[in-house]
C-alpha cells in the first residue's frame, strides 16, 4: 500500500475535515488574490491624491468582506449556490451563469490546491500547534503565489505578518528553535537584498523585487536557518530551467521579468514536507 493512502486511511476523519476546511478556505482565498492588489492599488492613489493636493472622486472602498461577490464582466451577483467549491466551476462549465464569460480556471486550481496541501499537512503533523501554523502558512503561500503570478507582486501585509508569526510559533521549537528563527529570517533578507545589490551593481538593472527578501525572511522564520540552502537552491534551478525554457520556446523574451516569489513559495513547501529532499538528492539514499 502506498505510504500517503495508508496515512489517509489511518486518519479519516481528519483528511475528510481538512479536505472541506480547505475547500471553504480555497473559495477565500481566491477573494483575497482578486481584492487585495485592488485595495492596495485604491489606498496608494488615494495616498498620491493627499500627498499632491489632488481632489478624488468618492467611490465606496471595497474591502475582502464587502461588497459581496460578483462577476467582474457584467457585475452580476453571484448566489450562494454559484459558490460551491470546484463544484460550481464544473457545475457552470467554466462560466459566468448571467453573461456566459469565462471564469477564471485559477477559482477551482486555488480551491483544489489549499485542500490537497491541508490534507498534507494533516497527515505530516496530527492535530497540533504545528499542523494549525503549516495550514496558515500553505494558505498564505498560496495567495502570494497567486498574486506574484498575475500582478508580480509580493504584499508586507501578508510576507511581514508571515515572519513574525513564524518567529512566534518558534518560541515554542513548533518547527525549529527560536535562534535557528531569527538567524534564518536575518539570513533569508540579506542574501536575496545581497543579490540583488550586486546585480544591480554589475548590470544597473533590478534583478527581483524587495518582496522576495521578506518571502526568503520570512521562510528562514519558519523553517530555520539550515532551511536556507534548500530553499534557496531548489527556487534558483527551477526558476532558470523554466526561464531558460520559455525563452527558447519563444514564450518569453529575455527582458520580460519573471516572478520569482512562486519558486520560493513552491521550495517552501517542499521543504515544509520533505525537510531533507536536498540530502536525499545528494547522497541517493
Amino acid at each position: 500500500m502506498d505510504p500517503l493512502e495508508e496515512l489517509i486511511r489511518a486518519q479519516p476523519g481528519l483528511s475528510i475535515s481538512l479536505t472541506v476546511l480547505g475547500l471553504v478556505v480555497g473559495s477565500f482565498l481566491n477573494v483575497v488574490i482578486y481584492r487585495l492588489p485592488k485595495i492596495m492599488e485604491a489606498q496608494w492613489q488615494r495616498d498620491y491624491a493627499e500627498f499632491s493636493g489632488e481632489a478624488q472622486e468618492e467611490s465606496d472602498k471595497l474591502s475582502l468582506a464587502f461588497p459581496g461577490s460578483r462577476c467582474p464582466q457584467c457585475d452580476a451577483e453571484i448566489k450562494p449556490t454559484q459558490n460551491i467549491p470546484v463544484l460550481s466551476y464544473l457545475m457552470l462549465g467554466g462560466k459566468c451563469a448571467a453573461c456566459k464569460s469565462p471564469i477564471s480556471v485559477r477559482y477551482p486550481v486555488v480551491e483544489a490546491v489549499t485542500a490537497i496541501l491541508w490534507v498534507l499537512c494533516g497527515l505530516q503533523f496530527g492535530v497540533s500547534n504545528a499542523l494549525a501554523g503549516a495550514m496558515l502558512l500553505t494558505a498564505v503561500l498560496v495567495v502570494l503565489t497567486a498574486i506574484d503570478l498575475e500582478h508580480q507582486l509580493l504584499p508586507d501585509s501578508l510576507t511581514l505578518p508571515l515572519v513574525w508569526i513564524g518567529l512566534l510559533l518558534n518560541i515554542d521549537n513548533t518547527f525549529v528553535s527560536l535562534e535557528s528563527a531569527v538567524l534564518g529570517a536575518v539570513s533569508g533578507y540579506l542574501c536575496l537584498w545581497a543579490v540583488f545589490w550586486l546585480f544591480k551593481i554589475a548590470t544597473g538593472k533590478e534583478g527581483m523585487g524587495y518582496g522576495d527578501f521578506k518571502l526568503l525572511a520570512a521562510l528562514g522564520a519558519w523553517f530555520g536557518l539550515a532551511a536556507l540552502p534548500t530553499i534557496v537552491l531548489l527556487s534558483s534551478v527551477v526558476g532558470a530551467v523554466l526561464g531558460v525554457a520559455l525563452i527558447v520556446t519563444g514564450k518569453q523574451d529575455r527582458e520580460t521579468p519573471m516572478p520569482f516569489g512562486p519558486f520560493l513559495a513552491g521550495a517552501g513547501l517542499i521543504h515544509l514536507f520533505y525537510p531533507d529532499v536536498l540530502l536525499t538528492w545528494v547522497t541517493g539514499a
